[in-house]
């Protein structure tokens, strides 16, 4: 898993989930419902489309359902129930005509995000950097695996200290090193590393993303998941190249912060240390090269296909129409893009009604496409029938 997982930089500060959704249940009051019932017929472009990858990206998600639907096990607020979506899987299994299934499967639902009316939808994909499984001349940069002391606190420690994760010392539930700490080696005694990297940069994006793909000096490749993160708060170091001066609004993006941190080495190191959390990894089997890695559902994530969503809101599985711009090549030139995609990942930054990351796989197209990614637009729901109508019956 987009920390994924922890996903992309934001450029700005997002409220907590908790925060966010106290205030988006008050104002949806005000401003009206959440879900507003439409036909598949009045959705622009859903005629024309193919639906083919969708659906084959959607069966992912139903093995997943069928054989563990881990999601399941918390409050997920338009989730329903796991007999939900196992009764449209079934169905599934007797599909033949893609598009047919979902509209006889499924209630499209226009979401309307009190937070955010205009939506926001941005990108991410799996990076790629040259590495070795052994340290040595430029090979300096750890990646390390998940360390046996961190751990996830109970409900009431995490309220009491405001964090999710971190340590225990001498019986008392204290926060974990923070990424300057391991990057200075607090961890350097414990063999947690997976592989070496070149860049702390090439580290760094890698954990934002959530995932990567280490070229090897024999030719191999290595892929890396998502494993875990520090719970450390996480501050989006473009956000703070704009407060500074240094980048404006309109010139952020990935391929932005890039360049400067190339032409500041020092001052980039400094600037990564600000956002103190940190991920760690676990090799994952190479499988089909054209998926990216395991997202949040646990999945293999399609390229154009898979979407990072508020785990607190939708659940895993849950296909979404969106209709929104997407940037192309080095010009960036905006684009439509009008596609059935399907909630398979979460991320630190997803948070809100109308707010998704797609995953746009790997390779320098995909990371130009998600590096400048950051568009309006609107986001409709699939969700089986019964569901719908429970969730419509409780407006």
């Amino acid at each position: 898993m987009r920390q994924i997982s922890y996903r992309p930089a934001p450029v700005h500060q997002l409220l907590s989930s908790a925060l966010l959704l106290v205030m988006s249940s008050i104002m949806s009051a005000a401003a009206g419902p959440i879900l507003e019932p439409t036909t598949f017929e009045s959705i622009s472009g859903w005629t024309e489309a193919d639906h083919r990858i969708a659906l084959e990206t959607f069966g992912r998600s139903c093995d997943e359902i069928e054989a563990a639907g881990h999601a399941f096990a918390r409050k997920v607020a338009y989730g329903g129930t796991r007999r939900d979506w196992l009764t449209v899987c079934h169905r599934l299994k007797a599909a033949t005509d893609p598009r047919a299934f979902f509209e006889e499967t499924f209630t499209p639902l226009i979401v309307h995000d009190p937070a955010r009316p205009e939506g926001l939808f941005t990108g991410y994909f799996e990076p790629e950097a040259e590495g070795s499984r052994k340290p040595g001349g430029d090979y300096k940069v750890p990646i390390y695996a998940r360390p046996a002391d961190l751990i996830a606190f109970d409900a009431r420690t995490a309220k009491r200290l405001g964090l999710a994760y971190g340590r225990m010392i001498g019986g008392r539930p204290q926060g974990y090193f923070t990424r300057r700490e391991i990057e200075e080696g607090a961890l350097s005694d414990q063999r947690l590393e997976l592989v070496w990297l070149k860049d702390w940069a090439d580290a760094f994006f890698i954990q934002v993303q959530g995932s990567g793909r280490v070229r090897l000096p024999d030719g191999g490749l290595l892929r890396l998941g998502f494993a875990a993160k520090t719970g450390q708060p996480y501050t989006g170091i473009g956000g703070l190249l704009v407060e500074r001066g240094v980048l404006t609004r309109d010139d952020m993006s990935m391929q932005a912060i890039r360049a400067w941190m190339r032409d500041n080495p020092q001052a980039a190191r400094k600037l990564m240390w600000e956002n103190k959390s940190f991920v760690f990894f676990r090799e994952v089997t190479a499988g089909d090269p054209k998926l990216g890695p395991p997202g949040a559902q646990k999945v293999s994530l399609t390229p154009f296909r898979s979407l990072a969503i508020d785990r607190s809101l939708w659940m895993f599985g849950t296909p979404v129409w969106l209709d929104t711009e997407v940037p192309k090549g080095r010009s960036g030139t905006l684009v439509p893009f009008k596609s059935l995609l399907v909630a398979q990942d979460t991320g630190t930054a997803i948070k809100g009604h109308a707010r998704g990351d797609v995953f746009w796989g790997a390779g320098e197209d995909a990371a130009l496409t998600a590096g400048r990614m950051k568009s309006r637009g609107r986001m409709i729901v699939l969700l089986p029938k019964a569901l719908a109508k429970r969730l419509l019956q409780r407006q």
